[in-house]
This record gives structure tokens, sequence and C-alpha cells, in this order.
């Protein structure tokens, strides 16, 4: 399973267990992913870990000193890291 974090603005949006979709964003030369509508956002992610699934769960909301960080897992492996 693979999980990511996306960065949540506002608190109360999302919670444990949830389900959620994503959609893709297109940069240069990264990927980023959306939580569908607009709840959280994905760091850059580079071409060679592109997301596969569009559908995942949320696995943890944690707020910290820099905001609010939603943990979600995808059903499929982990990419592997250059």
């Amino acid at each position: 399973m693979r999980t990511m974090e996306f960065k949540m603005e506002r608190p109360g949006l999302l919670e444990a267990g949830q389900k959620i979709t994503v959609t893709e964003g297109l940069l240069p030369s990264n990927y980023y992913y959306t939580i569908d509508p607009s709840l959280a956002m994905s760091p850059n992610i580079p071409f060679n870990q592109r997301l596969v699934s569009r559908e995942g769960v949320v696995l943890k909301v944690e707020e910290n000193a820099r905001g609010y960080y939603v943990t979600a897992q995808f059903d499929e492996p982990e990419p592997k890291r250059s």
C-alpha cells in the first residue's frame, strides 16, 4: 500500500477512515494531487513516482506548527525512490 501526505488549510474537512478521490495536476517537471473537491494538496511528485490510483482512504489527520496534514493510503505499491 502506498501512503501520501497532503496539506490541508482548515481543520474538519477530512477525517480518518473517509474515502477520497484525487485529481492529478501536471507541472513542467512534476505531478501534484488534489483531494476532491479541493480539500487538500500534495507536494510535487516526480514523474517516476506518479500515483496510479485515484481513490484512497484517509489514515490520519494531524495538526502541527505548519498546519494540518492528511495522510492517505492508496491501493498500489510504494514507488521506488531514485
